[in-house]
């Protein structure tokens, strides 16, 4: 989210490039709830369907990281216009090798609920969030902490040895250590992303309450949730960080259209829109007198391969793979119907981490470069697109992906000279889309995206193709770019460090789990009753900045 936010999957904008098609996904928004009137001092803002209960270690997407980045402060915080990792809940983090690490925690530090968050708020977390009987999607994050192994064995269907990992240990209230299964000097600077968060005693003696109204310690607290419909956040009395709520609070209303939520935002019934509809994107700053943002942000988009299935991963397919990717045209998509917002991809990361942090244009070489003449001789090469047709899912709720998708697979046909080689394969809602995708029942090719956790080259590449990323839904796995990349961890030089990541990426230009298409810009319009509107690096708005105008 955020990154990874949060990990997260990214709900994008787009526009029809190559093939003609209507948009709108059809559905209604939450208008009902009394909140975010006129005069009350609350925002009223876009939001998606979250696929999972709002827990920490269990959510790694956009639309819930957005609610994890306001109601949970991490030992660590991305500052909002660098995305450097600074201390936040966390006093000080020390260590001598870059192995073992002593976590102090700010004195004082309160739950909504009231509760103190103490060094086992966050010993009790993590190991909960790596235990495998509880299923958390984020378990792998933990996975460089000793004794990892044993509350997670690799081996599928393995019952757990141990139910706490023997790297964590509580000193006192305040303090705790982190052992390590190796050194890893960038890690004190994941501890910004949400998996890390801490948890009340109340997660897990009422687990049920918890995911009806989650408790953090961040920014804002959960008012009233209703699943599928709008959330109500306040702000947290008992928060005592830096970035103090200058509203009376946010209702993040659910949208199944982002067209309707583009019609209230007009209407005066919504205040902030970071989902603008592709056909808008053109007109939509002169729709809101200016009051609009696009600008760069930690954010790709992507097509993966369902490589658990044989017919997609078998002798030659990786030339098919590539031959697909050579046969779609970035620069036109882009150029014509992008609006600016979006940059054709030549590597997989994202230029906002800077060529010294890991971004390195030009990576892909040949991978994506349009070249229709070599694309088709690649597909036949490697024996064609399986059975001769195939599909790229996407969620139809949101991000105009009907458009692109369409554009796509019309790039491919016209390669191929098959107006039916490829074609989009909606699903109604983020929620069961996502859910098909971790369930691995996807058998053709799907939209995918991600939205950085922490400014580092190794989130752009570690959970989305490490054997067993938490996000690796192509189900990648090459033993040569899981060692690349617990040296690239190991190494305490960074440059040194970014080199190896760099070496671990170049390989999935070799193997192409998935095919690159643009970075993707951060973008929100807002409305007259709001000021003070921006997005972060990650591209969520600053929700803790927005002030209501006249409040």
């Amino acid at each position: 989210m955020r990154g990874a936010n949060s990990a997260k999957w990214v709900v994008g904008a787009a526009v029809i490039a190559l093939a003609a098609t209507a948009c709108g996904s059809g559905g209604s928004s939450d208008g009902k709830s009394s909140a975010g009137g006129s005069n009350d001092g609350i925002v009223r803002a876009w939001w998606g369907d979250p696929q999972n209960p709002l827990e920490p270690a269990n959510t790694n997407e956009v639309q819930g990281g957005k609610v994890m980045d306001m109601i949970f402060m991490d030992l660590k915080e991305y500052d909002p216009s660098t995305g450097k990792a600074n201390l936040e809940a966390a006093q000080s983090i020390t260590t001598n090798d870059q192995q073992n690490f002593t976590i102090k925690l700010k004195p004082g530090l309160k739950f909504s609920d009231g509760t103190p968050v103490t060094a086992s708020s966050f010993v009790d977390a993590w190991n909960y969030g790596a235990l495998v009987t509880n299923a958390q999607l984020n378990a792998y994050f933990f996975e460089d902490i000793d004794g990892y192994n044993a509350v997670h064995p690799a081996a599928e269907g393995a019952k757990p040895t141990a139910k706490t990992m023997s790297g964590l240990k509580v000193v006192n209230d305040q303090t705790f250590t982190v052992k390590l299964t190796q050194k890893f000097s960038t890690w004190p600077d994941r501890l910004g992303y949400k998996a890390f968060a801490p948890l009340p005693t109340s997660f897990f003696t009422d687990h049920a309450a918890y995911l009806n109204k989650p408790v953090g310690d961040g920014p804002y607290m959960v008012k009233s949730y209703t699943k599928g419909s709008s959330m109500l956040l306040v702000p947290n009395p008992n928060y005592t960080g830096p970035s103090k709520p200058k509203n009376k609070g946010v209702l993040l209303k659910v949208y199944t259209d982002e067209n309707t939520a583009y019609a209230d935002l007009q209407a005066g019934n919504l205040d902030v829109d970071d989902s603008i509809p592709a056909q808008d994107l053109s007109h939509v700053k002169a729709d809101t007198d200016g009051r609009y943002l696009n600008q760069p942000a930690g954010i790709n988009q992507t097509i993966s391969f369902p490589l658990n299935q044989k017919a997609w991963n078998k002798p030659g397919m990786d030339k098919v793979r590539l031959g697909l990717s050579m046969a779609i045209d970035r620069k036109t998509i882009t150029e014509k119907i992008f609006q600016g917002t979006r940059t054709p991809a030549t590597d997989l990361t994202s230029p906002v981490l800077g060529t010294a942090g890991g971004y390195s244009p030009g990576l892909a070489g040949d991978a994506t470069t349009y070249n229709p003449t070599k694309a088709k001789q690649l597909i036949e090469e490697g024996g064609g697109i399986p059975g001769g047709h195939m599909t790229i899912a996407y969620n139809a709720d949101t991000g105009s992906h009907k458009q692109w998708v369409d554009a796509v697979c019309n790039s491919i046909n016209q390669v191929l000279g098959d107006n039916k080689a490829c074609v989009g394969a909606p699903t109604g809602t983020f929620a069961d889309f996502r859910n098909q995708i971790t369930k691995g029942e996807e058998t053709n090719p799907f939209r995918s995206g991600w939205q950085m956790d922490y400014p580092l080259i190794d989130d752009f590449l570690t959970p989305l193709y490490a054997t067993g990323g938490s996000s690796n839904d192509s189900k990648y796995s090459n033993p040569q770019f899981d060692a690349l990349i617990k040296q690239a961890n190991a190494e305490p030089d960074t440059a040194k460090a970014t080199a190896l990541y760099q070496q671990a990426e170049k390989l999935l230009f070799k193997d192409m789990p998935v095919i690159p298409l643009w970075y993707q810009n951060g973008g929100a319009a807002w409305s007259s009753r709001v000021s003070n509107v921006k997005e972060n690096a990650f591209s969520y708005p600053v929700f803790t900045d927005i002030t209501v105008n006249g409040k």
